[in-house]
């Protein structure tokens, strides 16, 4: 007996050795495969760039995982207390491995095994999650769970518990692409962390275990039975008292989701042009998870001026050419509200509503409005009606009976001062944009790129190339100006003939096809003549106004043809306006900016637009010493004496000129009108000291806007009402003229000096420059050029790298 049972011993001896080695290699063999858990020391965990307005408004939020990362110091104690009561209550007294739940799991999976069963549960405490979320994969089996356990123990033993839970509250995902804590507080509740209730934070920490299991909407009842436990489990815990848990368990989810995007509905063109420049400076990675934080120039209130005047301007051309067609029909069935909801509205427009014709009478139809969705995105069960009454739609000139149909859906807008009656509206096909920057600065503080980003993201202002017409003429005169000529010279508004290198002939004609003799460069600009400035530009010749254009930024490589000189190429919103902002700086090049500053996700200036010169900036205190000296060392790329000279030609465009409407705002304002053969594109850019405003209008697919469809009859209104609104008690500031200019009374026609008077005009001449005792006319009689090919019309620049033309003619006496 007795050697049986030491047989028995040392068998049971030499299998514990055996298994006890086996354990050895097993657990060799998976230590062997560990990952480096070091790497928690470096973790930077993709992080949502943020983009505000000048003001620190929300403008949108750029992230493929929506996290913001919260450092555990600044995470409320509320809320720490319910993910342990939830998750890991012994969290700081165990050393990684909860023994008990440990033991569970194992029973739990022999179990599930034996039950033929499959997946595997863990013990869960908050280190283990870090370890599998971290460092490992969402494989169930034991060799990972055992992986698991280990990492647990290495990970206790590196780092300290509250390092270890600001690494779980920062990359658990808690659904609605929320990663982390702050981003669950955000998508859920619109709160930051410190806003939360004790219901809220409740719900937050129910989330982990399954988010689609406990969603607020699709499964609302499991969602208030699981955060109603993990109270329970606070009370128990010695957190919160029985009455504090029994007051949430009796709230609501009150969850409302945050949007994504932009979050200023009036700005999507501008936040959409931010994104693009982010991905092109840093790429997609840094864009949607770097963390940015992003300063941009925008003035919310500025914002919200430039869309309703560039709306107001699109909805009035569109409604001039009529009522076109309804946005859809459906048939009338038992509930209408349904199949209208199903209609998706422009979601920026949030002036109109989507409504039904349930009803036709006469000149009047009764509508059913669009029912507004829930939170959880449901139909909501009221359903509203209205009147539209064809009276009060003064655009229209037929009855509402000739134009709409029962189940026609259209847009409609309340009559002001009228309960349940509503207008009819309608998209404009008509396109256009508005910029409005700083000229002192370049920062864009507003920008409209279309009707409805929801309808189009094609950005009009940043993308759209157009013919920019008279509107380019500025840059003509200014380097005549820049090249001896004055406001004064005259130059002869006669036929004029250009012979095409293929032999064909090109008459330009002034917009009224009429011939207006002798004129001066500043009439000439102000009734925007077309012949002269063809003859202007041939004089000064046409590689020297391609210069200019590529010094202000119109164009990179302009074609040194005649046609040019009118505006036949094709350029941005954005840099037009940023050439006029130029001329208004003194002639210093403006780089038009959307983005003030960026930093980093630790706060460091990764980027600055701003870089003048700071002297004396750097001070750790004040000594007596003079304050800091700002040195402005961008580019000089036209003389301020003739800046402020073409700015005064410009005045008279808006005074006596194609853009007199602007008069009404009663300040000093310069710009130039511009419209495209056809009606095509008709444009309005000016300034004033203080803002620099480009507005366009066309159609995308370039057609014909109709007749008398010029600049300054539907850009230059745009303009006044958005300048109007923007600059209300600003006291008007008059254009400063540099010292050193001598101001003389001049004859606006011929040029001449004369006294003053009612027809004088008191013009600037730079130092050893005045108006002429007779009147020196350029380009006497008709006259035919021949237009050379590109390469051959560019001489050698000149010294200073000005292109001039070798055919310089001053012309003869009149």
């Amino acid at each position: 007996m007795l050697r049986v049972l030491g047989w028995l011993f040392g068998l049971g001896m030499f299998l514990a050795l055996g298994a006890v080695g086996a354990a050895a290699v097993y657990l060799t063999t998976v230590t062997a495969a560990l990952p480096d858990y070091t790497v928690l020391k470096d973790y930077q965990p993709p992080v949502t760039t943020r983009v505000h307005a000048a003001d620190g408004t929300l403008l949108a939020e750029f992230a493929r995982e929506r996290r913001l990362f919260q450092p555990i110091e600044t995470v409320p104690p509320l809320l720490v207390q319910a993910f342990l009561a939830a998750e890991d209550k012994d969290f700081y007294t165990h050393n990684g491995i909860a023994i008990d739940g440990v033991m569970r799991a194992v029973r739990d999976n022999i179990m599930t095994q034996i039950d033929g069963g499959s997946g595997l549960v863990g013990a869960s405490t908050i280190t283990q999650q870090v370890a599998k979320n971290f460092l490992l994969t969402s494989e169930q089996t034991w060799d990972r769970k055992i992986q698991e356990a280990l990492l647990a123990l290495r990970i206790e033993s590196t780092f300290s518990k509250d390092k270890i839970l600001e690494l779980y509250l920062n990359e658990i995902f808690l659904g609605l692409n929320s990663y982390g804590v702050a981003a669950a507080a955000l998508n859920y509740f619109d709160k930051a962390l410190y806003q939360l209730t004790l219901a809220e934070a409740a719900y937050i920490a129910a989330l982990p275990k399954g988010p689609n299991n406990y969603h607020p909407f699709r499964r609302t009842e499991a969602a208030i039975e699981r955060r109603n436990w993990v109270l329970e489990r606070m009370r128990d815990n010695g957190y919160i008292t029985t009455h504090e848990m029994t007051v949430a368990q009796q709230e609501p989810l009150n969850v409302i989701p945050r949007q994504s995007g932009s979050q200023l509905y009036s700005a999507e063109y501008f936040t959409e042009e931010v994104r693009r420049q982010l991905a092109r400076f840093y790429g997609e990675d840094q864009l949607y998870g770097g963390g940015l934080s992003v300063r941009t120039t925008l003035d919310p209130q500025l914002q919200e001026y430039a869309r309703e005047s560039l709306m107001k301007g699109l909805i009035a051309f569109d409604q001039s050419r009529g009522f076109r067609e309804p946005v859809a029909s459906i048939e009338i069935g038992d509930d209408w509200g349904l199949d209208v909801a199903a209609i998706t509205p422009l979601s920026d427009v949030p002036e109109w509503r989507l409504a039904v014709v349930l009803e036709m009478r006469q000149n009047e139809a009764v509508i059913g409005l669009r029912p507004t969705r829930e939170v959880d995105g449901g139909v909501g069960p009221e359903r509203e009606t209205g009147i539209l009454s064809g009276p009060d739609i003064r655009w229209v000139s037929r009855s509402l009976s000739q134009l709409l149909s029962v189940g026609d859906v259209v847009y409609v807008s309340p009559v002001a001062g009228k309960e349940g009656v509503y207008t009819l509206q309608q998209v404009p096909e008509i396109e256009g944009s508005l910029i409005a920057m700083d000229p002192r600065t370049g920062r864009v503080v507003a920008l409209v790129g279309g009707f409805s980003f929801a309808e189009s993201e094609f950005n009009r202002a940043t993308q759209a190339l157009r013919q920019p017409g008279s509107a380019f003429k500025p840059i003509v005169y200014a380097a005549a100006l820049d090249n001896g000529y004055t406001p004064a010279s005259v130059v002869l508004d006669a036929p004029v003939e250009i012979r095409n290198p293929d032999g064909s002939i090109w008459r330009p004609e002034n917009y009224a096809q009429e011939f207006y003799g002798p004129q001066t460069l500043r009439r000439g600009i102000e009734r925007s003549r077309n012949v002269m400035t063809v003859r202007l530009a041939k004089d000064i010749g046409m590689p020297l106004v391609a210069e200019y254009a590529k010094l202000f930024g119109v164009y990179d490589d302009m074609m040194p043809v005649l046609a040019m000189a009118l505006g036949a190429g094709e350029t941005t919103n954005m840099r037009l306006t940023a050439a006029y902002a130029t001329i208004a700086n003194g002639g210093r090049r403006i780089m038009p900016t959307l983005i003030d500053r960026i930093q980093d996700r630790y706060g460091k200036t990764v980027y600055r637009h701003d870089h003048r010169l700071c002297e004396g900036c750097v001070a750790g205190d004040w000594h007596g010493q003079a304050e800091p000296n700002i040195v402005d060392n961008r580019e000089q790329v036209l003389d301020p004496m003739t800046a402020y000279q073409i700015t005064s030609m410009m005045e008279g465009v808006v005074q006596r000129g194609t853009g007199t409407v602007a008069r009404a705002l009663n300040r000093p304002v310069a710009g130039k009108t511009g419209t495209t053969n056809d009606y095509k594109d008709a444009w309005f850019v000016g300034f004033t000291p203080e803002l620099a405003v480009g507005v366009y209008m066309g159609y995308d697919v370039p057609r014909s806007m109709g007749n008398a469809s010029t600049g300054g009859g539907v850009a230059v209104p745009i303009f006044t009402d958005f300048v109007g609104k923007a600059l209300a008690g600003h006291p008007p500031t008059p254009f400063n003229m540099p010292s050193g200019m001598v101001a003389d009374w001049i004859d606006p026609t011929s040029g001449v000096k004369v006294s003053e008077g009612q027809s004088a005009i008191l013009e600037a001449f730079k130092p050893g420059t005045g108006p002429n005792s007779m009147t020196s006319v350029i380009g006497v009689g008709n006259q035919t050029y021949m237009e050379l090919p590109p390469a051959a019309a560019v001489t050698q620049p000149a010294g200073n790298g000005v292109y001039m033309d070798p055919a310089f003619n001053r012309g003869g006496l009149f």
